[in-house]
């Protein structure tokens, strides 16, 4: 009896540990995500700037 009561409380720490793993993933991949968003749009002004200012002074 007491090795089955020990067993359940092993398989439910791992459902909760198994549960924490996957919030933390999820958290970091959209902390990744907003990252590059935010990334992407400073480059993209970069180029846009980059390029307004070639053509400016080609011509």
């Amino acid at each position: 009896m007491r090795l089955r009561s020990n067993l359940k409380k092993l398989a439910n720490d791992e459902g909760q540990d198994l549960v924490e793993y996957a919030l933390l993933v999820a958290l970091i991949a959209f902390a990744a995500t907003a990252g590059v968003k935010g990334l992407a749009t400073k480059i993209n002004t970069a180029y846009t700037n980059n390029g307004t200012n070639l053509s400016s002074n080609v011509t």
